[in-house]
């Protein structure tokens, strides 16, 4: 019996305007660029694809008419969407709220007597139970901390610093007390960073500084046993910054032996230390020190860019620059050249899950046309942009985008192999659970290309058009 069958379904996003448009085949036989899908060939599991809910998203949201809240939730989480299956969301403030906050403002309050999450109750929080409601088959949650409470820090500041040794104790309670919080909210948290970005972001905004080693002795004495006596079976990740060399040095520490590498379920990673570069290899070494273990993306964006407000053309243009442009040291300059920020997230996400990458996850759901709001004035580009004051609502080229893989990979897929003849295409691959196989294929060349796909005993023939990416769906 064949995998595949006869019928297709292809989704198209263009430069020149298509957006997730369905197409047709093509009856050429002239054929540029000749796939072999290899579904019997299997890789990793796929644990799911989404955005992030903040605070900011969540107020810009709130603030938007009825309709226009309903439209969003829905394009990003119904079944005519795309059906994000994998999110974050910050526990505390981060950049992207509206002011530092903490759900233990009490001074010296080391058994957490005062601890609340009101403040997650007022917009944050209806707007996951709101997407809850409208995904049909459920969301995966990656909770995720930017800093302690500054009384619990060497520093006592939002940012920067490290925890007092004094209050490991208190800070692995503090994650179990937020995980019961969201339970009795109905919200169930799927996994949970140690830190989000523990190297820093030179305290420009909440963050708390950890060693390998000293989050592997956090996590071992006291946020695992914590978890566990409270009955928590969430999901621990390690790391959580950017793939780059530092990565190698984490993971050599996380897993090294089976005592350490017992603490953490998983490694999470981060775009920003290139505009251009998978680093292919760094993802390669961390799966191959732990292959039984998630590897999830939880964290990119178009950062340190003002959005274009229904400017369709700048999302396919070259002209972004990132914050290594002006801020990287000089031998890592040439990691951020100017990019294309459509071509950035087909290029990362077929890149990622080529390298054994589980779960791609982007930033803000929702900014405003400043790219806000934001504390810092880190002001940064989401897929989908509002304005309140008007009540209008712009879904960006790279809502498209990211559309092209949560809607039809879905969590439990297995990504499977592939051979191809064309250098100049992009794809990847998965085999559902139901059977069905999507194919992505990303075409930055400025000319079409007619495709010949093969599955097994079947062959199709289509057409993508110049930069432009598909999904190929085969029942």
């Amino acid at each position: 019996m064949n995998t595949c069958s006869p019928d297709i379904d292809i989704f198209e996003t263009s430069r020149r305007g298509n957006a997730f448009k369905r197409i047709k085949q093509s009856k050429s036989r002239s054929v540029q660029s000749a796939i072999t899908i290899l579904p019997d060939e299997s890789f990793q599991t796929i644990a799911g694809f989404g955005g992030s809910f903040t605070e900011a998203s969540a107020v810009l949201i709130s603030k938007l008419s009825e309709q226009n809240r309903n439209k969003i939730i829905e394009a990003y989480f119904g079944e005519n969407g795309s059906r994000y299956s994998l999110t974050r969301t910050h526990i505390n403030s981060c950049d992207f709220a509206l002011g530092n906050y903490s759900y233990a403002p009490v001074y010296g309050d080391k058994n957490l007597d005062h601890f609340s999450i009101e403040r997650d109750l007022q917009v944050l929080f209806p707007v996951i139970k709101q997407a809850m409601g409208v995904s049909n088959d459920g969301f995966k949650i990656v909770a995720s901390p930017w800093t302690a409470p500054p009384w619990m820090k060497d520093n006592n500041d939002w940012c920067g610093g490290k925890l007092l040794s004094e209050y490991y104790k208190s800070w692995a309670l503090y994650f179990s007390k937020y995980l019961s919080a969201c339970r009795s909210e109905g919200i169930d948290i799927w996994a949970i960073t140690v830190e989000n970005e523990p190297l820093g972001n030179n305290s420009n905004w909440e963050s708390m500084h950890f060693t390998p080693s000293e989050m592997n002795h956090f996590v071992k004495n006291f946020l695992k046993p914590q978890l566990s006596a409270d009955g928590h079976g969430v999901k621990i990740l390690g790391y959580d910054q950017n793939r780059g060399p530092e990565l190698r040095e984490w993971v050599d520490v996380m897993y090294a032996n089976e005592e350490t590498a017992s603490l953490y379920d998983g490694t999470a990673v981060h775009w920003y230390e290139s505009t251009t570069k998978i680093f292919e290899n760094e993802l390669q070494y961390t799966h191959k020190a732990a292959p039984g273990k998630y590897l999830i993306q939880t964290e990119a964006c178009i950062d340190s860019e003002v959005p274009r407000w229904r400017n369709d053309g700048w999302y396919w243009s070259e002209k972004a620059t990132d914050w290594g442009w002006d801020w990287a040291p000089d031998d890592r300059k040439h990691l951020h050249p100017k990019y294309i920020p459509a071509f950035r997230y087909a290029r990362d996400i077929i890149g990622c899950l080529n390298n054994y990458v589980n779960g791609w996850i982007d930033w803000n759901m929702v900014l405003d046309r400043r790219g806000g709001p934001n504390w810092a004035e880190n002001w940064c580009t989401a897929p989908v942009i509002v304005d309140p004051d008007l009540d209008e609502v712009y879904f960006t080229p790279l809502y498209s985008v990211l559309m092209h893989f949560s809607r039809y990979i879905r969590p439990g897929a297995k990504r499977v192999g592939f051979i191809k003849n064309d250098d100049h295409i992009m794809i990847t691959a998965a085999k559902n659970q139901d059977g069905s196989i999507a194919v992505v294929i990303f075409n930055p060349d400025k000319e079409k290309r007619m495709i010949k796909l093969t599955c097994k005993n079947n062959t199709f023939n289509f057409l993508i058009d110049k930069i432009a990416l598909q999904t190929i769906v085969i029942s």
